[in-house]
């Protein structure tokens, strides 16, 4: 899946996709925490996964509280990108919005691989 970026702004999705998919990434999106938390039901999981925290539907932190507590998923590298960290859960690695494309780059750097044909 490589990397799976949960926010309900099509616009801030389309451009971490395209960002990241420059830069050799794959990248899948979701526009709420339902559609996050469908895609985790697949076989492949994503090497991170870029969460917002206010949505619709399913909320940033209840996608956050489900996979922490989903042996199969509680491994998944967790960025929380929100414009009020306060919101964030405890210990949480969080990113303020608007988000700078650098630091984001780095974290993904750190836990995916960048497939070798570019």
């Amino acid at each position: 899946m490589g990397v799976l970026i949960v926010d309900d702004e099509p616009g801030l999705c389309e451009s971490l996709r395209d960002f990241l998919e420059d830069e050799g990434y794959a990248v899948s999106t979701a526009a709420n925490g339902a559609e996050a938390l469908h895609l985790l039901e697949g076989a492949e999981l994503p090497c991170i996964m870029i969460l917002d925290l206010i949505m619709p539907v399913v909320t940033g932190n209840e996608v956050y509280d489900t996979v922490r507590k989903d042996p199969r998923l509680a491994n998944i590298p967790i960025v929380v990108s929100t414009s009020d960290p306060s919101r964030a859960p405890a210990g949480a690695v969080i990113m303020k919005k608007p988000i700078n494309l650098e630091r984001l780059l780095g974290a993904v750097r750190s836990h995916c691989h960048v497939p070798s044909a570019r």
